[in-house]
């Protein structure tokens, strides 16, 4: 289980390229969508898109979840794969299902596609050397 956890590349150049990565997609998932969701949770759970049949509340939920709390994980660099893959089939789920899997479109699906690639990037990759990951999981 600890391999899961490996930072992998020792080399400073590609963990700062990573760090930025992290910084930047999990930042702004968590302040623009984590936190709009969080903060609208009553007006969004009535009419918030439920493409896994779960619930429009629990879609609302499980999506609210990925983008505050893994969101802010993947951000500091703690469990970062784990944070990735959870944002991923959040971020995969809203793409191909919510957005029909188009770069244009209503509403566009440009700005989760672009999610989708950091996150998958960060899955395979990890956080870099300069993470909580990287101190604790040498």
């Amino acid at each position: 289980m600890k391999k899961i956890f490996v930072v992998g590349n020792t080399s400073i150049a590609p963990s700062i390229g990573l760090l930025i990565l992290r910084i930047s997609f999990g930042a702004a998932m968590l302040m623009h969508h984590g936190l709009d969701k969080l903060n609208k949770f009553h007006d969004l759970s009535g009419s918030f898109p439920d493409p896994l049949h779960v619930g429009s509340s629990t879609s609302l939920a499980l999506s609210m979840f990925a983008e505050v709390a893994a969101a802010a994980l993947l951000t500091v660099g703690l469990l970062t794969r784990l944070a990735a893959l959870i944002l991923v089939i959040d971020v995969g789920v809203a793409f191909i299902f919510v957005h029909n899997m188009s770069l244009g479109g209503q509403p566009p699906g440009e700005l989760a596609f672009l999610y989708l690639a950091a996150f998958i990037t960060l899955l395979f990759a990890g956080p870099g050397k300069v993470s909580i990951d990287g101190a604790v999981f040498k």
